[in-house]
């Protein structure tokens, strides 16, 4: 396994981060006995940053705040044998957790409540990552890091991520954080692939320059860069939103799957490597559903990209033209 500097930080973390969105969910999610083994195997293959958030785990008809994948994860850390040691844990804060009015979105009241009620779950005393699972334009950013510094004084967390943020919102909270004399944003976990690279106007440069490591989620844009066209044609069922975006991208599918068969490597892995290749991007989350997928996962490591195939994949899927403003600008 590889292993990066965390943005500007010490820390150092596995080159792919285990998603565990899948865990606890209804069909066709992952069972407790199957998380178990995937966060075994990942162990095993090396791989010590895992990334979780509060909400995940929702039931259909089930009520917000079960937590049930960060259940999960705190009793598989409670079976011992060195699992939370060695594991730098990441999960998030933002969604609805309940009825009542303070029971979501980033209040000092929420954020220590909602940290509080994640450390029962995980079954540990802190947390190494804890995220904002997105912007909340009504919580200044003063109450914030108030909320940051007591859970930080406290030892119940250690750095502050975020996640879904603009470049604008990562500089506001950065410079905030700068006046009160503290670390400040050391991550931002975000929507970003082949077929969705807006983030490289200003949510990159901005994580550049503030030393930022980008954690890029639905690497695989939700399975259509793993291959779905040869996975059709097998006979593989496909929901109706994947369809749907089977049919707006073909074209490019077609080409791009051509291009991994050329080069002889599964579609996944080039997806990967493509994000790998970028040296602002920290650990791509990957989320596997069986111990299976995610040793098919590990190849991405071994696959390097000539120029001349980031060149392709360019005319392939195009990004927006650089960061701005010279991306619209002269």
């Amino acid at each position: 396994m590889e292993y990066t500097r965390l943005g500007r930080l010490g820390l150092r973390v596995s080159r792919l981060c285990l998603g565990t969105m899948n865990f606890g969910w209804d069909l066709p999610g992952t069972e407790a006995s199957e998380a178990f083994a995937i966060m075994d195997r990942a162990l095993e293959h090396g791989i010590n940053f895992f990334d979780t958030a509060n909400v995940y785990g929702w039931q259909r008809g089930g009520r917000p705040g079960e937590g049930r994948t960060e259940q999960i994860l705190g009793r598989w850390f409670a079976q011992g044998g060195g699992r939370r040691e060695r594991v730098v844990l990441a999960t998030k804060v933002y969604g609805k957790m309940g009825d009542w009015p303070n029971e979501s979105r980033l209040s000092a009241r929420h954020i220590v409540s909602a940290c509080e009620q994640s450390l029962r779950r995980l079954q540990t005393d802190h947390i190494d990552l804890y995220q904002f699972h997105h912007v909340d334009r009504e919580a200044p950013w003063e109450e914030i890091w108030q909320a940051v510094e007591t859970l930080v004084a406290a030892g119940k967390i250690l750095y502050v991520g975020s996640s879904n943020f603009a470049g604008w919102h990562i500089a506001q909270a950065n410079e905030t954080a700068r006046a009160r004399h503290l670390l400040g944003l050391v991550s931002e976990q975000c929507r970003y692939n082949l077929t969705v690279r807006t983030v490289e106007l200003e949510v990159l440069p901005a994580c550049e320059a503030y030393g930022l490591g980008v954690i890029p989620w639905s690497p695989l844009a939700g399975g259509l860069l793993g291959g779905v066209l040869g996975k059709l044609q097998e006979g593989r069922r496909a929901g109706e939103e994947i369809r749907g975006e089977v049919d707006r991208f073909r074209p490019q599918l077609e080409a791009y799957e051509a291009l991994c068969a050329d080069l002889g490597e599964n579609p996944a892995d080039v997806a990967l490597a493509w994000l790998l290749a970028n040296p602002v991007v920290t650990a791509p989350i990957i989320g596997p559903r069986t111990g299976d997928q995610l040793d098919a996962g590990l190849r991405a490591l071994e696959v390097t990209l000539s120029d001349e195939t980031k060149g392709r994949l360019e005319e392939i899927f195009p990004g927006p033209g650089g960061p701005g403003p010279e991306a619209w600008a002269w």
